[in-house]
Order: C-alpha cells, then sequence, then structure tokens
C-alpha cells in the first residue's frame, strides 16, 4: 500500500461510518452527502471561530501594518520585522487562515474514497466478498480493472443484473448483505446519477456537464460573498479577491469534471454552508466591534498615495533608467561621512539651489551629493565639468526608500511637506539638519498646504515677511522654534543681473504689453479675458498674450476656442505666443499683467518696471491663513510693484494700463524700494546660504572629534 493509499484508508474508514449514518438516517445518497457535509461542518466550528477571531486580529492592526509600510515604503526586509513585531503583540497567526482549506482538501480525499468505495467503506464488506463481487463486474461486465470506478461499476452491474451475482448473494449471510446493500443504495439525486463522471459520459449524456458548472457556480458564490462579508477576505486587494476566485472556480470545474457527480454535490453543500457560517460566525462575532474601519480606511489612503508616487506603467513596460537608478543607489550608500546632500524633483529646480551651490564650490571644498529624480537632470552635463558634484539618478518611487535610509549632516531641499506625504525623515539618522529653501518669494501662509515647514529643522528665508509668518505659526501651534536664515531669492539675483546685462530695446520703440496669466480655476483667460482684451487692442502698443504652458496641457479645448476667436485682432499687434523657449519677450516688455502668477514680482523687482493684476479668485491652499497678523505677500505686494484691480473694476483696465505705461519713473523708484524691504541680501544669497551651510559642516566635524 503507498502512501496515499495508507492515507485515503485512515480518512475513509470514519467517514464511511459517518456516511452510513447519514444514508441510514435518510435512505438518500444525496441528501446523505448534504447531510454528511453539514456534519463536519459542524464538526470543524470550533476551527472556524478561531480562524474567524484570528482575522479580526489581523483586520484590526491593518491600520498599524498600513502605516508600517508606508513609513518604510519599500524597505521590504524593515516592513516584515516590523510586521512580525505587531504579529506577536497581537497574537495573530498568519497561517491560521489556511487551516480550513486544508481541512477542507483532507475532508475531499476521504469523501471522494468513500464515493468511488462505497462497498469497503460504507457497506463495510468483507475484502473476500467485494473481491468476489468485482472479479464478476470486471470479467463479465467489462469494469475497468485500472480505474476508480470497479466498486461503481459493480453497483450499477448488480442493479442492471442482479442474477449474475447470485453465487455472492447465496454464499453467506455477508455475500447476502453486499449484494442487498448494493441493491438498495440509491445513488439517483432528483433525477441525477451521482456515480456519473462527467468526463466519462459526457459523450452520450451531456446532462452530466451540469454537475461541473454547478460546482463552479457554487464555488464563484462562496469567493463573491467572502469579498463582502468576511471579515479579512473583503480587506484584501483586488489581485488577491480575484485571484483566489479564479483558482476557486478553475478548481471547482476540475473537480466537478474528472470525479463522480456525488463529490461535486459535496462540494457545492460545503460552498453553501461555508457562506452559512460566515453569516454566523459575523453574528455572533461581529466585526466591527472590534475593528476601527475608519481608521482603517484612513491608513489605506495613506498607503495608497505612496503607491501613486511616479509615472505609472504598462504591465509589460520596461524601465529604461532601471539599472541606472539601482547603482546610483548603491554609490550613494557605499560612501560614508557625506556631508551635504541635495534633494531635487526634477531638472527646473536647480535654479533654486544654483547660486548658492556655486559659491560653496568656489569658496569650499565641499562635495555637493545632489540627488535628482529627473534622469535627464542638466546637473548630469554640469558634474561633468565640477568634481566636487556628485550626482545620483533615483526615481520618484525609489526616493521614498531613498530618503529614508538618508545618511548625511545636512539635507538641502525645495519640496515642501516633508515628513507628511510620501517623502520622510531619514530613520537612520535622527540628527540630519533638514534645511529648505523656496521656490518663490511669497508668502509661507496662503498657497501652501497646512504644516508645509513644520518639518524642517532650519528655513532659508527669502524675505522678513517669511520670518514673521514662520514665527507666528510656531506660536499658533506651538511648534519647536526652528531655525531661520536670511538669505534672500538666488532666482531674483540672477534675473537682477541678466536683466541688467541684457540688450535693451532703443527708447521710443514701441510699449509692449504681456499678458500672463496663471493657471488656477477662475484664470484670467476663463473669467474675463473678452472683457478686458478690447481695452487693450487698437491702442498703439504691441500685446502678447502668453498662457500658461499648464493651461493648455490640461484646457487645450478652451485654448483652441480663444485662438480661434482672437488670433489676428489688432494685426501685427496682437500676437498670442505658444512658444515658451524663450523668455526674451518678458524682459522686453513694459508692463505685465497677469491674476495670481508670481512671474509679476521676477518681472517687475528684475527690471523695475509695473505689472498689472486682475484679482480673479485667489488661490489658496490653506483656509487658516486668515489667522495670521500679517497680509499674505501675494495680496500685499501687489499695489507696491503696481496696480490691481478687482473683478467689478474691470472698466478700468484701459486706463490704468497708460497709467501704468506713461509713468515708468514713479514705478521704478516704488518698485525699487519695494525690492530693498521685501528681499534679503539681493546679489548675495548665494553666498548667504553657502556661509550658514559650510558654518554648520565645521562645527559638526569639530563635535565628532
Amino acid at each position: 500500500m503507498n502512501i496515499f493509499d495508507y492515507i485515503t484508508d485512515i480518512l475513509g474508514i470514519p467517514l464511511g461510518y459517518v456516511m452510513q449514518f447519514c444514508h441510514w438516517l435518510l435512505s438518500d445518497y444525496g441528501l446523505a452527502i448534504i447531510l454528511f457535509t453539514l456534519l463536519t461542518k459542524i464538526i470543524i466550528l470550533p476551527i472556524g471561530i478561531w480562524v474567524h477571531k484570528n482575522s479580526i486580529k489581523m483586520v484590526k492592526i491593518q491600520p498599524a501594518i498600513n502605516r508600517v509600510k508606508a513609513k518604510f515604503f519599500g524597505d521590504s526586509e524593515r516592513i516584515a520585522e516590523e510586521q512580525s513585531k505587531l504579529f506577536k503583540e497581537q497574537k495573530y497567526r498568519p497561517m491560521a487562515s489556511l487551516v480550513p482549506l486544508a481541512i477542507q482538501i483532507i475532508l475531499l480525499l476521504g469523501v471522494v474514497a468513500v464515493i468511488y468505495h462505497p462497498f469497503q467503506y460504507v457497506f463495510h464488506t468483507p475484502d473476500s466478498v467485494k473481491t468476489q463481487i468485482e472479479t464478476i463486474a470486471i470479467e463479465e461486465f467489462e469494469v475497468d480493472p485500472e480505474s476508480n470506478y470497479v466498486e461503481i461499476g459493480a453497483i450499477q452491474a448488480i442493479k442492471e443484473n442482479p442474477e449474475a451475482f447470485a453465487s455472492v448473494y447465496n454464499s453467506g449471510e455477508e455475500g447476502k448483505a453486499a449484494i442487498e446493500n448494493a441493491q438498495n443504495f440509491d445513488l439517483d439525486f432528483f433525477g441525477f446519477d451521482l456515480s456519473l463522471n462527467p468526463s466519462k459520459e459526457i459523450a452520450t449524456n451531456w446532462i452530466v456537464i451540469l454537475a461541473p458548472i454547478i460546482a463552479g457556480l457554487s464555488s464563484w458564490f462562496l469567493c463573491h460573498m467572502q469579498n463582502k462579508i468576511n471579515v479579512l477576505q473583503s480587506e484584501q486587494g483586488k489581485g488577491n479577491k480575484y485571484g483566489t476566485m479564479i483558482f476557486s472556480v478553475a478548481l471547482s470545474l476540475y473537480l466537478g469534471f474528472f470525479v463522480p457527480a456525488g463529490v461535486a454535490l459535496y462540494w457545492v453543500a460545503s460552498n453553501i454552508f461555508a457562506v452559512l457560517q460566515v453569516v454566523l460566525m459575523n453574528a455572533i462575532i461581529p466585526p466591527k466591534k472590534y475593528v476601527d474601519y475608519e481608521e482603517l480606511e484612513a491608513s489605506r489612503k495613506e498607503l495608497a498615495a505612496l503607491n501613486s508616487v511616479g509615472e505609472k506603467k504598462g504591465l509589460f513596460a520596461k524601465d529604461p533608467y532601471a539599472k541606472r537608478e539601482k547603482a546610483d543607489y548603491k554609490r550613494f550608500f557605499s560612501i560614508a561621512n557625506k556631508h551635504l546632500v541635495v534633494y531635487s524633483e526634477k531638472s527646473g529646480f536647480y535654479k533654486y539651489f544654483e547660486n548658492i551651490l556655486n559659491a560653496l564650490l568656489k569658496n569650499t571644498s565641499v562635495t555637493i551629493h545632489y540627488v535628482t529624480n529627473d534622469p535627464n537632470d542638466q546637473i548630469f552635463e554640469i558634474a561633468k565639468s565640477e568634481p566636487k558634484i556628485k550626482p545620483y539618478y533615483i526615481g520618484p518611487k525609489k526616493i521614498i526608500t531613498f530618503m529614508m535610509k538618508m545618511d548625511a549632516d545636512i539635507v538641502l531641499m525645495t519640496t515642501p511637506d516633508l515628513d507628511k506625504y510620501h517623502i520622510k525623515r531619514s530613520y537612520v539618522r535622527k540628527d540630519i539638519e533638514y534645511i529648505y529653501t523656496f521656490h518663490g518669494p511669497t508668502s509661507t501662509t496662503m498657497c501652501v498646504k497646512e504644516g508645509a515647514y513644520d518639518a524642517f529643522d532650519t528655513i532659508f528665508c527669502v524675505g522678513p515677511h517669511q520670518v514673521t509668518e514662520l514665527r507666528e505659526n510656531e506660536k499658533l501651534y506651538n511648534l519647536p522654534e526652528r531655525t531661520l536664515v536670511p538669505v534672500g531669492f538666488g532666482v531674483i539675483d540672477n534675473l537682477i543681473e541678466s536683466y541688467k546685462n541684457m540688450d535693451k530695446k532703443p527708447e521710443g520703440t514701441q510699449k509692449q504689453v504681456l499678458i500672463a496669466p496663471s493657471w488656477q480655476e477662475d484664470n484670467i483667460l476663463e473669467s474675463c479675458l473678452d472683457e478686458i482684451l478690447p481695452q487693450f487692442l487698437g491702442k498703439g502698443n504691441k500685446v502678447i498674450l502668453r498662457p500658461h504652458p499648464e493651461f493648455i496641457k490640461r484646457f487645450k479645448p478652451k485654448m483652441d476656442a480663444i485662438i480661434e476667436k482672437w488670433q489676428g485682432k489688432d494685426g501685427d499687434d496682437f500676437v498670442i505666443e505658444m512658444d515658451f523657449s524663450s523668455n526674451r519677450t518678458i524682459w522686453e516688455s513694459d508692463l505685465l499683467v497677469t491674476d495670481w502668477s508670481g512671474i509679476a514680482y521676477e518681472f517687475s523687482y528684475a527690471t523695475k518696471k509695473p505689472s498689472m493684476f486682475i484679482n480673479t479668485t485667489p488661490k489658496v491652499l490653506n483656509p487658516n491663513y486668515e489667522k495670521y497678523s500679517t497680509v499674505p505677500a501675494e495680496i500685499a505686494w501687489k499695489d507696491q510693484v503696481g496696480v490691481s484691480l478687482e473683478m467689478n473694476e474691470l472698466s478700468k483696465v484701459e486706463e490704468t494700463v497708460a497709467e501704468l505705461l506713461n509713468n515708468p519713473d514713479k514705478y521704478r523708484n516704488k518698485i525699487e524700494e519695494a525690492l530693498s524691504n521685501n528681499i534679503f541680501n539681493i546679489g548675495e544669497s548665494g553666498l548667504a546660504g553657502a556661509k550658514y551651510i559650510y558654518k554648520q559642516i565645521v562645527e559638526r566635524q569639530k563635535s565628532k572629534k
């Protein structure tokens, strides 16, 4: 006897007695199978209760697990370690959910054995009598001796031709009992022969195909209900849910097609009772009593936000930069004693670090480790001629783990919301100094999310307004005092210098007005272009409409409609500029018109020419900005560099434009005063930032000695 037969025999004997009892009680084989299934479910109900409680534990700690996955995103070893701790704390058994499945499979093996061998397990016929019956069935009725259907075939033969088995019947009480048991053994269930095997009978009896179909449907029903009401299964991802469903349905179809219909009936009954068991478990031990589903949903959203970082790739798409990223990741962490790391999201952000880095390169020996999410960042070209810059490409997804494992003295970045979303402070080194440098000169209260700068140790401030706001922010929210360094704004420094060195238009040439709206909701293009544009045209000035690139990308149909309506009006004196490769038209203009775009301050501070603002609906990311005593720079500075008009004052556009163009000296002096009052270290911002960083590096080195 092989091991499989041995296991089958162990299962078949006790299950056979159970089946025998069920058949004796009901005198119907199909109903006996259903009752047998119910009894087995009742017997293993304590295990079901244990598994249900264990599943509740898992869902209860799922918010903590999700937050572990978020905190250590991408670090599979650390996640596994923390998750294991949670399992131990809650006494959760990860493999417990497999116990019912294992029992189901074991029972299935026993049921198959009982159905295949009724003489052996149900009737308990002596081997000598069973052998006589099988011999007659094989020799006279051509039952295949190598198949599992010998005993079933023998029962069918006895029912059809009992006279052929007279020798067995007359051999004694045991033989007589065996033949009578076979004759009384009704394999019919609502007109369906439970002994039939669809794979063997389908050619002559197509109705047998119902067995696998009904078995498959019952498995689909079970999985569908578990996905909805099972405490653990309902919280699984779609991949797990539908993967389990596909496997279960496929297994059921297979079982239903290649085994007797009685086995399919057992499977159908088992699936239906399993659904009833889940309903019963939820009633006795309701998951909602133990699980905080609001917290679970919140943690799930946090994790989903991290998973959504970066571009979505096709199912079989390859990342062309994967090898490069892997090499740079390894190279970065192979270097010890990194003093300064700069993190940039894309190439265009280099301009916010440029002056500080150039001052460091010129005046110190500090090595700059520059990490970027952009594989085509200009820093790679710059580094070819500057050995003290070490550039690394780390993609938007990998940067999450990368930043968590950061090992450096100082991290300089222009990405707000540190520790709020996907970019976290290092859990490897707690003493890293995180420095934030702004990518705009305006307020810290209105156009950024609440708490955007809370996790930074040091902030390089553009002007006095930011210092005032940040100190007030610390008092309002009881935050620890951060180091606020008066640095300035390198972008404005460079624009001032570039404009100073740029060839200017000859005096007396045609005046030029640039309309450059933002792309936020209700910008000039959406809210009032048709009302104000006629007041610009036909006045002898060159007028250029320069939409924001993001507006064109997001709202192309709207832009197409604007072009169709206005292109060509006022001849060559009106141009809709769609080529953004050059900013020359900005600096050659005599007046800039916008709504809430920060380009106005760059333009006015660099050229000392005025800007005109149309006060459309403001962009407010922090609804609590009015808690602060200071008026946000986005609002306060408008009248310092030009004139702002409310939406009910649009009829004044023409006269306001004339006023601004005809009084350049008046506004030049006003703008110079505003620049001096609002921006620190004009022309020297890079040196101010570099001095602070170098001082911090030197002090850290001294403290280590």
